[in-house]
């Protein structure tokens, strides 16, 4: 079954309420068919699939979820269905989970856990946020110098089950201190006989509690490594991080820098496009209204710039079949631009710090595209109509009008940014208004300068 039709079978079921169908479909399925169709689920159907998972399924996909979709789960379950989903997570994960929930919440989370797991989990919360320590999981396979190959490989077989990772092991003495490590592959390829101490290697390099998160995961990507210890003031071995979880954190630094730099709040953006998305049709209104009258208030003024200019449309009829070109190139050069801004600072290609460098590119830009276009325009004008000054007026019109576009497509965003206001709401109706206006005055300025003769 491909993963489309099986989406379109768990939809299916859930539309018709079929519930026994759908949990026999989920017990058949692959795990990441049914991770990739519940994160393609709305919320309230993602909770009915979810509830009808068997325990190992639901632990994996509960595990591999956003912190958001993880919390948005919690919140349906009831409290002993929370807690059972809390405690099957690993310690760093489940630490991340409690961290976004309410203090309250999480308090009571924590007390319900098993004594082992309560006590894991207070040792991480004990770190500050964004350190090694807070992100590091206990769960690593600990062994001795003077074992034997063959003691140390029936340790990792009797405690595998209960840790994160067990490729890589660390060797320490009987106060915890980080004295060498060795890979599962080292271990499993020594003679049964050999002694640890003879076979160990090393750690070239460790992280202690309070070290920045992000400081860890770039070490872990210099490295390579899939694991590093992660030591306290007395070289004492309390944890490890994993590469996956560092490339969590990478991800999540990432993001959190972009918006920083654009000066946005990631959780302010997020709350802004919940309610564009799924709001009440009032928060909408809010939003998206007053922005929509700013257009409203321009098409009126445009209306009378076109009333100002009436009698060069009497004088000269032509004038009149180049005004929806001369107002459509303006639009579509100004959504380009504000395309490109906002993708930009998403994805980190646009450094809002260095705005004005890539402001005086998209200028430039606009520019040599209304020349292009300008240049075509003219000259189709020109031979359409027989006349040249008509041909330059168009021509020139669009220069500066797409050119006027362009930067108005990367200075609206970045000023709404700046001011705190709702950029994705607000950039096109500004945009849009402020260049139907120019782009009018403009070209009928243009058409009064070059056919003054016609007038």
């Amino acid at each position: 079954m491909t993963p489309t039709t099986f989406q379109a079978l768990v939809r299916e079921h859930l539309k018709q309420n079929d519930m026994p169908s759908l949990k026999d479909l989920l017990t058949n399925a692959n795990e990441v068919d049914i991770l990739d169709t519940m994160l393609e689920l709305p919320a309230k159907h993602q909770v009915i699939v979810y509830r009808l998972l068997p325990k190992d399924k639901a632990l994996f996909v509960f595990e591999q979820l956003d912190t958001d979709d993880q919390l948005a789960l919690i919140h349906s379950f009831t409290d002993e269905a929370a807690i059972e989903a809390i405690e099957e997570l690993t310690p760093d994960d489940r630490v991340r989970l409690l961290d976004e929930l309410p203090a309250t919440v999480a308090k009571k989370m924590i007390a319900a856990l098993s004594p082992q797991e309560r006590q894991m989990t207070n040792l991480l919360m004990g770190y500050e946020a964004q350190t090694a320590g807070r992100i590091m999981t206990p769960e690593y396979v600990r062994i001795s110098r003077d074992m034997t190959a063959a003691e140390a490989l029936e340790k990792v077989k009797h405690n595998a089950k209960d840790k994160e990772t067990i490729y890589t092991l660390y060797i320490t003495d009987h106060a915890r201190k980080l004295e060498g490590a060795l890979s599962l592959r080292g271990l499993l390829i020594a003679d049964p006989n050999e002694k640890i101490e003879d076979i160990m290697k090393d750690v070239s390099a460790s992280v202690s509690t309070d070290t920045d998160q992000e400081e860890v995961a770039r070490l872990l990507q210099k490295l390579d490594w899939l694991a590093v210890p992660v030591v306290d003031k007395e070289n004492r071995l309390v944890g490890i991080i994993t590469v996956d979880d560092a490339m969590d954190i990478l991800e999540e630094e990432a993001t959190e820098d972009m918006f920083t730099q654009a000066g946005i709040l990631a959780k302010k953006e997020a709350n802004r496009s919940e309610v564009l998305i799924s709001g009440s049709l009032l928060s909408i209104w809010k939003v998206r209204l007053p922005f929509l009258f700013i257009t409203l208030v321009a098409g009126v003024l445009a209306g009378f710039v076109i009333e100002g200019f009436e009698d060069v449309l009497e004088s000269i009829a032509a004038v009149a079949i180049f005004i929806p070109l001369i107002m459509d190139m303006g639009g579509n050069v100004g959504t380009q631009s504000s395309t490109v801004f906002a993708r930009g600072v998403v994805l980190g290609h646009v450094n809002v710090s260095h705005f004005f460098k890539h402001f005086i590119k998209e200028v430039g830009i606009g520019f040599s595209l209304g020349v292009v276009v300008g240049i075509l325009s003219g000259a189709v004008a020109t031979i359409w109509q027989g006349e040249v000054m008509l041909g330059l007026a168009v021509g020139l019109s669009l220069v500066i009008t797409m050119t006027l576009a362009a930067l108005l497509g990367f200075l609206v965003p970045f000023l709404l940014i700046k001011l705190g206001i709702d950029q994705a709401a607000g950039s096109a109706p500004i945009i849009t208004s402020i260049k139907d206006i120019a782009g009018l005055l403009i070209y009928f300025v243009s058409v009064s300068i070059f056919l003054s003769h016609l007038l």
